[in-house]
């Protein structure tokens, strides 16, 4: 056995070990981990946090890039060390702008190669939207342009994973159709962010459903609604928040994903933290407890 394979093995072992009982945890086919975003770039205290709160994945962004980017195995030890799994690397965005698509590509391919190096599992693409009238051929666009990405990390081994956004070209549940159905479904996979897609006008309990066999992890979060600034744009007016303090069918998104048997990672993800009288690791501790004791799961 390898040095890699080594780790990987640790790592199944770390959550093979729950505290929970036996008969729980093999009823529950997929594991939660925890999104680095909240730290704001402090990823080593991220990591730190985020092992002591009790979970077992991460995911991490670019700055992990900025920070490990030529010395992968220095992430793989730490990551160890903590019991994480990197689940994910958020490796930013992908446009239309045919100026960028050489540099775009080389980016995220090389990011691929870090994930991989890493140990890592997966790479996260939100998508850029034209800052112009859109037209029905961007979406078709997108879709190949994911496609071509995907192919590209497919050949270094980690899967792609197209992450629906606000702001995006993918926003509303209609957008998020059109460019999944212009991509192969061999090289792109749904990275469902049940919030984003609440906000952008869906419903993740319908999404999960409809999208259940090409989903390959989510981002378990949740949004409340807010007034608007006076002349705001509507759709502005929301923040994300701990769960369950929001509009996210939490219990419903568990269900949902019995039905369609979804195995393998959830990410919980919380942007920034919404009361600044708490520290990223409270506002973890909130999430895990929400999982816990209300949804009855494990972490």
């Amino acid at each position: 056995m390898n040095r890699r394979e080594v780790l990987k093995a640790l790592a199944a072992t770390t959550v093979a070990a729950s505290t929970a009982p036996r008969f729980l945890y093999a009823r529950q086919p997929y594991t939660f981990g925890y999104a680095a975003i909240t730290w704001g770039g402090n990823d080593r205290q991220a990591m730190a946090d985020i092992e002591a709160v009790g979970f077992r994945g991460i995911q991490l962004r670019t700055s992990a890039v900025t920070a490990f980017g030529d010395r992968p195995n220095e992430l793989e030890d730490l990551l160890a060390r903590h019991r994480l799994t990197m689940v994910a690397l958020s490796s930013g965005n992908l446009g239309l702008d045919p100026a960028l698509e050489v540099e775009e590509m080389e980016r995220h391919t090389r990011h691929a190669k870090f994930v991989r190096d890493v140990g890592g599992l997966y790479l996260q693409i939100v998508d850029t939207r034209p800052r112009r009238a859109i037209a029905p051929a961007d979406y078709t666009a997108m879709g190949k342009r994911l496609t071509d990405l995907g192919k590209r990390t497919a050949d270094v081994g980690i899967p792609l994973g197209y992450h629906n956004h606000m702001n995006s070209l993918g926003e509303a549940p209609d957008e998020v159709d059109r460019i999944l159905a212009a991509t192969d479904p061999r090289f792109v996979k749904l990275e469902l962010d049940i919030a984003h897609y609440q906000q952008g006008g869906g419903d993740p309990v319908a999404a999960i459903k409809k999208y259940g066999s090409q989903i390959l992890f989510l981002h378990f979060k949740d949004v409340e609604s807010r007034t608007p600034a006076p002349g705001q744009d509507p759709r502005a007016g929301y923040r994300f928040v701990e769960l369950g303090r929001g509009r996210v069918d939490l219990p419903g998104v568990v269900a949902a994903l019995g039905v369609v048997g979804f195995k393998g990672w959830i990410i919980i993800e919380l942007d920034a933290v919404p009361d600044r009288a708490r520290t990223p690791k409270e506002s973890a501790e909130i999430n895990r407890r929400y999982v816990t004791e209300k949804l009855g799961l494990i972490v």
